[in-house]
C-alpha cells in the first residue's frame, strides 16, 4: 500500500485545478463576510459615530476567533474536519443575514443596544472563521502546496472582491438617499450567497475530486483519523486504509511540532501583529482629511486588499517564492519599519506616499504567508501537517488579536480619542 502511493504523481491525477478553484472559492468565503463588514465600515460610522467600529468590532472579533481556534488545534486530532468546516460555513451563513435582518429590523438607526446586538453577531463570525480557517490549513496541508495556495489566495480575493465592489456601490448611489445603507445591503446579500456557495461545495464536490480522495486516502494510511468522515462523503467506505499499526501511528507531539516550526509560528504572529495595528482601523481613523475626502479611506482599504492579493499569488512564481528559514525573518522584521514610516507620513506626508506605504504593508503581508504556509508542512506525515496547519493558525489568530489591540496605540494623543 505504501509503495503504491509513493509511486504515483500527484500532480497527474485528475480534478488539481477544480480543487485549485474550489480552494480558491472556500478561501473567499472563510473572509468575505467579515472582509464586508469592514470594507462598509464607512456605513458602520454613519450609523455608530461614537463607537470606533472598525476598532471595536474588529477587537470583538479576534479573542473569539482565538479562544476557538486554540481549542480546536489541542483536540484537533479528535474532531473530525468535515463536520467542522461544514459547521463554520452555516454559521457563517446564518450570522451574514443576520446582518441584514437587523438592519432592517432597526431600519438604519443607531444606538448602544442594537450595537451590542451587532457585536454579538460579529462575535460569531470569529467563532465561524476559527472553525473553517483551522479546519481547512489542516485539511489542505495534506495535499500538494498548490491547494493550500489557492485557499490563501482565495481568502486575499475576498478583500479586494469586497473593496471593489464597495467602489463601485459607492459611485452608483453617490446621489441617492441612503445611498451608504444601500450598498452595504447590497454587500451583505452577496456574502451571503457566498457562504451558502462554500457549503455546498466543501458538503458535495470537494471530497469527490480524484486528486483530494488520493491525499485523504494518503492521510489514512498515515493514521490520521480526521479524514474518515469526508472519504465516506466520497464513497469510500472501505476503511482498510486506515492503519492500525503502531510504527504507522506514531506522530511527533503537538509540542516537538511547534519547537520544529517555531520561526515559521513567530513570524505569522509578527506579520499580523504588525499588518492588524495597521489595518483596517488607522486607515479610516488616522490617515486625516485629503482632497479624495470620503473616498480616501475606501481607496487605500482597497490598496491594500489588491496587493494582498497580488502577494498571495507571487510564490507561483518560483523565483518569488522564499524558502529560506532566515531569509523569511529578515523580511518579517523588516516590515516593522513600516510603523514610524506610516506615522510620519499620516502627519506629514501626501496621499501618493500613504497609497505607496500600504501597497507595501500588503503585497508583504499577502507573500510571506504564502510562503510559510506552503513550506512549513513539508516532510511531515498526515496527522502531523493537520496538528501543524492548526497550530500555525493559532499564531495567526494571536498575532492578529495583538496588532488589534496595539491598534489603539495610534489614538494617543489625538483629540476626543476616546
Amino acid at each position: 500500500m505504501a509503495n503504491g502511493y509513493e509511486n504515483q504523481a500527484p500532480e497527474n491525477l485528475q480534478g488539481k485545478y477544480q480543487a485549485m478553484v474550489v480552494c480558491c472559492i472556500l478561501g473567499i468565503g472563510s473572509l468575505v463576510s467579515w472582509n464586508s463588514m469592514l470594507t462598509i465600515a464607512d456605513y458602520y460610522y454613519q450609523v455608530f459615530p461614537d463607537y470606533h467600529p472598525s476598532r471595536v468590532l474588529t477587537l470583538v472579533y479576534q479573542p473569539i476567533a482565538l479562544a476557538t481556534i486554540m481549542i480546536f488545534a489541542y483536540h484537533e486530532s479528535k474532531i473530525t474536519t468535515r463536520k467542522r468546516i461544514l459547521t463554520g460555513y452555516i454559521l457563517f451563513t446564518i450570522s451574514t443575514f443576520l446582518l441584514i435582518v437587523l438592519d432592517l429590523t432597526t431600519k438604519g438607526h443607531g444606538g448602544i443596544g442594537h450595537y451590542i446586538v451587532l457585536c454579538a453577531i460579529v462575535a460569531s463570525f470569529g467563532l465561524a472563521d476559527a472553525t473553517v480557517k483551522g479546519g481547512l490549513v489542516g485539511d489542505l496541508s495534506l495535499m500538494c502546496p498548490e491547494l493550500i495556495q489557492s485557499y490563501i489566495a482565495g481568502s486575499g480575493m475576498a478583500g479586494a472582491l469586497t473593496s471593489v465592489l464597495r467602489l463601485i456601490t459607492k459611485a452608483a448611489f453617490e446621489n441617492s438617499n441612503n445611498r451608504l445603507r444601500k450598498g452595504a445591503m447590497i454587500f451583505l446579500a452577496i456574502s451571503t450567497f457566498i457562504e451558502f456557495l462554500c457549503v455546498m461545495l466543501y458538503a458535495y464536490v470537494f471530497p469527490k475530486l480524484p486528486i483530494v480522495k488520493y491525499y485523504r486516502r494518503k492521510a489514512a494510511f498515515e493514521g490520521s483519523k480526521t479524514v474518515v468522515a469526508d472519504l465516506a462523503a466520497a464513497g469510500i467506505q472501505n476503511q482498510s486504509d486506515l492503519s492500525d499499526d503502531d510504527s504507522k501511528n506514531q506522530r511527533l507531539s503537538k509540542k516537538e511540532l511547534l519547537l520544529q516550526n517555531i520561526d515559521h509560528a513567530v513570524n505569522l504572529f509578527l506579520i499580523y501583529v504588525l499588518t492588524l495595528s495597521i489595518f483596517p482601523g488607522f486607515l479610516y481613523e488616522n490617515t486625516g482629511q485629503h482632497g479624495l475626502g470620503d473616498w480616501y479611506a475606501l481607496i487605500l482599504v482597497a490598496t491594500y486588499n489588491f496587493w494582498d492579493l497580488v502577494g498571495r499569488y507571487a510564490p507561483l512564481l518560483n523565483w518569488l517564492k522564499v524558502e529560506n528559514r532566515k531569509a523569511l525573518t529578515i523580511a518579517v522584521l523588516s516590515r516593522y519599519f513600516l510603523v514610524p514610516a506610516f506615522y510620519f507620513t499620516a502627519k506629514y506626508g501626501d496621499k501618493g506616499w500613504m497609497i505607496m506605504l500600504v501597497s507595501i504593508l500588503g503585497i508583504t503581508t499577502g507573500h510571506l504567508t504564502v510562503c510559510i504556509m506552503t513550506i512549513a508542512p513539508k516532510g511531515y506525515k498526515g496527522p502531523e501537517k493537520n496538528a501543524l496547519g492548526n497550530l500555525l493558525v493559532v499564531f495567526i489568530l494571536g498575532g492578529a488579536l495583538v496588532g488589534t489591540s496595539l491598534g489603539w496605540l495610534w489614538l494617543i494623543g489625538k483629540k476626543n480619542a476616546f
